[in-house]
């Protein structure tokens, strides 16, 4: 059954093995899990659509602790927290106690005494959110941290996908960009291979990660054994061959200042996606971006703003999803309880 369709029907039960604590990222995920994740954040969208307020996180505290700048996902997260009736506080490095040095054990301890039940937080450091997952006994969604991992990106980007192509599981996805420092291309890769898609990486050799391959596909998909289908081409005549999806990757400057790339005239003539680019995909293929976008840079206003081009309907889904995943964990925390 489709997502569009399900968007009309009531929301599907959490099968016990969607029942979660933390969502840290989504390398352990098994495709059921998946696929009831995204059909409960078909239901949200619904949700959203009719203007309703769901009641699944009344009288629970939701903090967003944000030590990197963000808007979409910040905000994406504000709103769904209040659209399943939680109260929302918002917490920013600036101007808060970590200025005076706190550390982010005291910080999440003094937002454990305050009252918060669910922290999402967003860190420059890789695991930053698993040693907050170990120190809080409420519960924990990574928005985001250092290179490692974000994983409610990833299920919206699986979402996106999903609702456009029917199923992931058969198609050709290409990340294109700067793999080695992408925290969204290490979540996708999980989530997408888990689904089925074939995951093609594509960039300059230098923003490939080394044994790239090895390091997905030396896991299987948890819950099936299946092998994961990933692929490094740093070709994009070769990579985009057949695509049926493009996900593009914001290019960092500080990578170009550190000698890890060309000038950015040629980055964007050899892997910038530009309409030329694109028409060597299939027919149909579609375009996705986490993020800031660079237009102009990795990729080009037309595709950006063409037909197609999923960029703002990811900005619509991010909601949708993020009120399916503290549904979830609240679901979680409500089996932990009883037990």
């Amino acid at each position: 059954m489709a997502l569009d369709t399900l968007e009309t029907l009531a929301a599907p039960p959490l099968p016990a093995t969607t029942r979660r604590r933390h969502l840290l990222d989504v390398d352990d995920w098994t495709p059921d899990e998946l696929h009831a994740l995204l059909m409960d954040a078909a239901h949200m969208r619904g949700v959203l659509a009719q203007s309703e307020r769901l009641d699944t996180l009344r009288g629970r505290v939701l903090v967003n602790l944000f030590y990197e700048n963000s808007t979409r996902t910040r905000v994406s997260f504000e709103l769904a927290g209040k659209r399943l009736g939680a109260d929302v506080t918002n917490v920013t490095a600036s101007g808060s106690s970590v200025e005076k040095g706190e550390s982010l054990r005291d910080t999440v301890r003094t937002l454990q005494a305050l009252g918060a039940q669910i922290v999402v937080v967003r860190h420059s450091r890789a695991g930053a959110a698993d040693l907050i997952a170990r120190e809080i006994a409420g519960a924990v969604v990574n928005a985001g941290d250092g290179w490692h991992a974000h994983p409610t990106q990833a299920l919206l980007d699986a979402f996106t996908l999903e609702r456009h192509l029917g199923s992931v599981a058969g198609r050709r996805v290409v990340i294109l960009g700067d793999i080695l420092h992408s925290r969204v291309a290490r979540s996708n890769v999980w989530a997408l291979t888990a689904l089925g898609a074939e995951v093609v990486l594509c960039g300059p050799p230098t923003l490939l990660p080394l044994a790239a391959v090895e390091m997905y596909t030396s896991r299987a998909v948890p819950g099936t054994g299946t092998p994961r289908r990933v692929a490094v081409e740093p070709r994009v005549e070769r990579a985009l061959a057949g695509a049926d999806a493009v996900m593009v990757l914001r290019l960092q400057r500080e990578r170009q200042q550190a000698g890890l790339l060309p000038s950015p005239r040629e980055y964007t003539a050899r892997y910038g996606l530009s309409p030329e680019h694109l028409r060597l995909a299939r027919p149909g293929a579609v375009v996705l971006h986490p993020g800031p976008m660079n237009e102009g840079v990795e990729i080009d206003a037309a595709v950006a703003h063409g037909a197609a081009s999923l960029i703002e309907e990811q900005v619509t889904n991010g909601v949708a999803v993020r009120m399916a995943v503290l549904a979830l964990l609240a679901a979680g925390r409500m089996v932990e309880s009883e037990s």
